[in-house]
This record gives C-alpha cells, sequence and structure tokens, in this order.
C-alpha cells in the first residue's frame, strides 16, 4: 500500500515533519544510532543493510518511495537503538517524523496502521527471500538476482556499482563476484565497464 502520506495521517500532524534531501550514499540511519525518527520516502530509494560482527554488510531489503523501514518503526517504538544501516541507494528526498507518535498513531488512524502492517508483511516476504538465497541458493544466481532487482528498482540497465559494494551487499569476497561476472558476460548476459555493469 504505496499511498501519498497526507492520506495516511491528518495534516497538523505531518505539517512539523522534516523533510530530509539525501545524495547518493549519504546514511540516513547508522546501526547502533538511537532512532528519533519514522522515515518516509518520497523521492528514491534507501537501502537497509545489516553487519555482522566482522563488518561484512548484506543487504536486507530496499525502501521505495511511500515507504517506510519497519525496522525504525519498531526501535522507536522500544525507545532503542537500531539494528541496521540506511543508506540512500540514489538520491532522495525523506520525511522524518518523530517516532515516538508512530505507535500512538495506530491506534488513532487505521489508514496508517493498515499501511504499516502492509509494510510489515511486505518486509518479512522479503526477508523469507534473503534467508532463502543465502540458505538454498548457489551465488551465481544470488549474483544474478541482485542485478536484476536493483536494476527493476533504479530502471536503468546501466549499475554504476563496483564488485567489492556488490560482494559487501551479498555477503560474499570481491574475488568470487568478479569471477561470476566474468562468467555473466562470457554468457553474454552483462557487460562489464569500469565501475559499471550493463545488463544485456
Amino acid at each position: 500500500m504505496s499511498m501519498p502520506i497526507d492520506r495516511l495521517l491528518p495534516r497538523e500532524e505531518i505539517e512539523n515533519a522534516v523533510i530530509k534531501k539525501l545524495a547518493e550514499g549519504d546514511v540516513l540511519i547508522e546501526e547502533g544510532s538511537y532512532i528519533k525518527y519514522l522515515p518516509i520516502v518520497l523521492s528514491g530509494s534507501i537501502k537497509v543493510l545489516r553487519t555482522d560482527d566482522d563488518g561484512r554488510e548484506m543487504l536486507l531489503y530496499y525502501i521505495k518511495a511511500g515507504e517506510s523501514c519497519v525496522m525504525s518503526f519498531l526501535g522507536g517504538h522500544s525507545l532503542g537503538k537500531s539494528s541496521i544501516r540506511a543508506v540512500a541507494e540514489e538520491d532522495s528526498e525523506v520525511m522524518l517524523l518523530p517516532a515516538e507518535k508512530a505507535t500512538q498513531w495506530l491506534r488513532q488512524y487505521p489508514m496508517w496502521s493498515d499501511f504499516m502492517l502492509d509494510l510489515y508483511n511486505r518486509r518479512f516476504e522479503e526477508l523469507l527471500e534473503v534467508i532463502n538465497a543465502v540458505a538454498f541458493k548457489k551465488v551465481d544466481e544470488r549474483l544474478l538476482d541482485y542485478l536484476k532487482r536493483k536494476s527493476k528498482l533504479l530502471d536503468k540497465k546501466e549499475l554504476h556499482i563496483t564488485h567489492e559494494q556488490i560482494a559487501q551487499e551479498l555477503g560474499s569476497a570481491r574475488v568470487v563476484i568478479s569471477r561470476l561476472l566474468k562468467q555473466l558476460e562470457y554468457d553474454q548476459i552483462v557487460k562489464l565497464g569500469r565501475n559499471k555493469i550493463i545488463l544485456l
């Protein structure tokens, strides 16, 4: 359920919201930071990552325009720290709503409640896909799924990304990703350039 924020909440609830512009690569939420705001993406997209004890990152899901981050909602609800890292995938604009009000709004506004429940369901399904991919898919399958997903998200066939970035987001090693990309190029599925990959 992706709809304008003014249909989810009364105008008086959002008139004091903070609007933040992010450039590609800007960090919106840092892992371990206290959550004070609930972000609603107005334009662009945000990637949500989880870091392990060795500092390796794994992509969990994307937040697109008209969506929010349920992990932020959970952290804000319990006044706890963030367990994820949120980074702008592209130039984006985000509305920041006070996290402490988000739970109260669940009781007050049925459309807000429906919006959050729908997001929970979607994110749960996406996280199940991540678990399924890590547990049952080979790295080459995960790599191709990742490239297709990113291409669809950005609506571009040409992706400007390094092999190292892909390895980080897939929880793999750069040398493995480079080898698999070479194989995809040999199979004429992608074309490789300097810090870019073109899906054919």
